[in-house]
């Protein structure tokens, strides 16, 4: 990892607490700290929390989160009892008191947001609220599930396809414009033209996030094609491509198609494995320059009927 990367972070990261002003010694012109407004949150959102649950959930040292909860019940905000699972536990919960200094402390927060994008347009606020997302998602990544789900296509998502394939196959292999206008041919024949009775496509998500796709196709009343099988890098090794291809192929076979073919190039060599894993075998190779210069292109087919 570069040092400007790094330095790229720290830098964001001073920004935004200047921003928030989350280095006074009051948030939001509060008695109480960003740690101690967060503890408050959390306790706000059920009526008793086990202290432990509670330590791990925020990553607090034991001793510091039994500090801030006796200053809280000395306030008034907080009460402590034994747990009734487990009387060796302890749970705490907000007062009548301590839910309405946490409405005061939403209610400023909320504010203080409305003033932070008000001077922006609303592209701009779309842009910046998205840009969040990104963050949270891709550093929040290791506390999720991450189980795959594959839908059908819906609205944009076709659109995603195309852009997705041109963007990550020109920065990956260097494959330029005629890469994406097959890929935009193939996908616009789709939505006008394919019979959902012989056809179908998939888009695999992960914790709502778009991770991958891929489309069964009709060559013929016999043969189906597998195409434009994709898989976002930061859902790679997660099993991501193996269950879109065989989503593909269950498909087919329930279709009652006795063969399935797909095209591919030989650099694509993740793709190729997972092929070869299920049964695919290469029957054509030739040279083929047209996205980048000594490549080749590759027939692969699989029969179905033993399925």
């Amino acid at each position: 990892m570069s040092d400007a990367r790094i330095q790229s972070v720290r830098q964001f990261n001073r920004f935004y607490t200047q921003v928030l002003g989350v280095l006074a010694e009051g948030l939001m012109d509060t008695p109480y700290s960003l740690t101690e407004s967060r503890v408050l949150f959390e306790l706000s959102q059920r009526d008793n929390t086990e202290v432990t649950a509670l330590r791990r959930d925020l990553g607090l040292d034991a001793g510091y989160l039994s500090r801030l909860l006796a200053r809280f019940e000395s306030d008034g905000l907080v009460s402590r009892g034994k747990s009734a699972a487990d009387a060796r536990r302890q749970v705490a919960g907000l007062t009548e008191s301590g839910r309405t200094t946490m409405k005061m402390l939403n209610e400023r927060s909320d504010t203080q947001v409305r003033e932070l994008l008000a001077p922006l347009g609303e592209e701009d606020q779309r842009k910046l609220v998205a840009a969040m997302d990104t963050i949270r998602q891709r550093l929040g990544k290791s506390r999720q599930d991450n189980t795959i789900v594959l839908r059908p296509p819906g609205p944009g998502d076709l659109g995603w396809v195309v852009e997705r394939n041109g963007a990550l196959y020109a920065q990956e292999y260097q494959w330029g414009s005629a890469y994406e206008a097959l890929v935009a041919r193939i996908i616009a024949d789709y939505a006008e033209n394919h019979d959902p009775a012989q056809e179908a496509g998939w888009i695999a998500e992960i914790n709502g996030e778009r991770v991958g796709s891929v489309f069964c196709t009709r060559k013929d009343n016999t043969t189906a094609k597998l195409r434009l099988l994709l898989v976002e890098p930061s859902a790679r090794g997660m099993g991501v491509g193996g269950r879109l291809v065989d989503e593909c192929l269950r498909f087919a076979t329930s279709i009652g198609y006795r063969t399935i073919e797909l095209w591919t190039v030989n650099v694509l060599t993740a793709a190729r494995r997972i092929y070869q894993q299920r049964g695919f075998t290469m029957v054509a190779s030739e040279h083929h320059d047209a996205f980048a210069p000594g490549q080749r292109a590759e027939t692969w087919r699989k029969d179905l009927y033993d399925q």
